[in-house]
């Protein structure tokens, strides 16, 4: 039986743009209303799963009590740990660690920032999530509130791209993609 998993990218946060990772900042004014406005008229949801980070999970509770389903949190949907570079903006590590940053976005498989979570260790713990999830609630329709890089791992693995481009899935704040999960881990993307 498939799981149909609806991603959905928190908005913008205190903190600005850059490497938030594991990073806890809260949304902004702005960022609310980008979630807000990307489940109006979506789902039904069976459920909601989020990230621990309060910029997912202040969402996803205000949606679950509004929409009377049950809330989640699963700590494997986290954002990747960019360690060293952790709230750093790109044109900021461009000044500091331009050659480390380039073979980041060449292949970030490849190569780890200083003090980071390999993103293999990241593919296989968001991966496992999503194996749990299909696990638990097959056949349901679940909205995943989460981060940029997790969905940009799920989609590029539902899209077939070589793990080089993985960086080049654009997901902006407040983004809603669909998949469906297949029981054996396929992933595919649409509604």
């Amino acid at each position: 039986m498939t799981l149909h998993l609806d991603l959905l990218r928190h908005g913008e946060t205190e903190l600005g743009g850059g490497l938030r990772g594991s990073l806890d900042d809260a949304l902004t004014a702005k960022g609310w209303e980008q979630m807000r406005a990307a489940v109006v008229a979506q789902g039904p949801w069976d459920r909601v799963v989020s990230s621990p980070l309060q910029r997912c999970a202040r969402f996803a509770d205000e949606l679950g009590a509004q929409l009377e389903v049950p809330v989640s949190l699963e700590k494997d949907l986290q954002e990747l740990h960019f360690g060293a570079w952790e709230g750093q903006s790109a044109a900021a590590l461009m000044e500091t660690d331009a050659e480390a940053l380039g073979l980041f976005w060449a292949d970030p498989y490849s190569f780890t920032p200083p003090e980071g979570e390999p993103v293999s260790d990241f593919s296989d713990r968001v991966l496992g999530a999503v194996a749990r999830l299909h696990q638990a609630y097959a056949g349901e329709r679940v909205l995943l509130v989460s981060h940029g890089g997790v969905m940009r791992l799920l989609l590029a693995r539902a899209r077939g791209l070589p793990r080089e481009q993985l960086l080049n899935v654009e997901v902006g704040h407040g983004a809603l993609f669909s998949l469906h999960v297949a029981a054996d881990g396929v992933l595919k993307e649409g509604v």
